[in-house]
């Protein structure tokens, strides 16, 4: 069953985690057919949902944490609750379009897929993305990518090295699928991404067991090699989508 690894840091992640670029929205919505209903899975704060609520006349998000629901903003249209991917209280054939950002890697994802057939309306589209690393200067990636292998290697669950690979091993038995890749850039200090940094599951795996912080064992190397102000940390997003039914 789908895991929750966010619920003790969701205003942090609400602050510090990023949403996504407006190409990825207009790659997506023309291929959709209709505009009446979308359901944001995973919502987590409603990043996503949010966005889709400027183009669909009704918005269902769901979140197996109430805990960061509760971090997210209302709109008129936008109705969160608390429902797994696998099994949701939404009838038959009710969407336009499902969606799911930088989630289905923690999903059953047999169950999900049989949710998403049921609920989805003719001509719906699924669309799943995820987004990596972020990419900041020669001398500072080399200390990121040491701390997320090396330092937090035992730390992450499996599921999470589905998004390395970009969700090339989890499958997505649908028609038409479209693929895309973009790229969201924050101009951030080197406080605020070692915050973000504390927002990852990994993390809060690691202070579980020891009781202390790793954030910690390079926020010194890594607040000296980023220097004082900000700078461009450009994430990398990958996207694909399929026409349901």
């Amino acid at each position: 069953m789908s895991l929750d690894r966010f619920s003790a840091q969701a205003a942090a992640y609400a602050r510090f985690r990023i949403d996504y670029p407006a190409a990825l929205y207009a790659w997506l919505l023309p291929l959709v057919p209709g505009r009446q209903r979308a359901w944001d899975c995973a919502t987590g704060n409603g990043q996503v949902a949010v966005a889709l609520a400027a183009h669909f006349a009704e918005v269902e998000a769901t979140d197996l944490s109430t805990n960061q629901l509760a971090q997210a903003p209302a709109r008129p249209n936008l109705h969160y609750q608390t429902a797994r991917a696998e099994h949701t209280p939404f009838p038959d054939a009710a969407f336009d379009l499902i969606t799911v950002g930088q989630a289905v890697h923690w999903f059953d994802h047999a169950a999900y897929h049989r949710e998403v057939r049921r609920v989805a309306g003719p001509g719906a589209w699924l669309a799943e993305w995820g987004y990596g690393l972020g990419r900041i200067s020669p001398a500072i990636d080399p200390l990121v990518w040491h701390f997320y292998r090396e330092v937090l290697g035992p730390y992450w669950d499996e599921n999470r090295w589905h998004v390395d690979d970009e969700y090339a091993r989890i499958p997505f038995p649908f028609a038409d699928v479209q693929r895309a890749h973009f790229a969201e850039q924050r101009q951030w200090s080197a406080a605020w991404y070692l915050d973000y940094l504390r927002t990852w599951s990994s993390v809060q795996n690691y202070q579980k067991q020891h009781g202390t912080d790793p954030v910690a064992l390079v926020a010194e190397a890594l607040t000296q090699a980023w220097g004082p102000g900000e700078r461009a940390v450009i994430f990398p997003v990958f996207a694909r989508a399929g026409r349901v039914k």
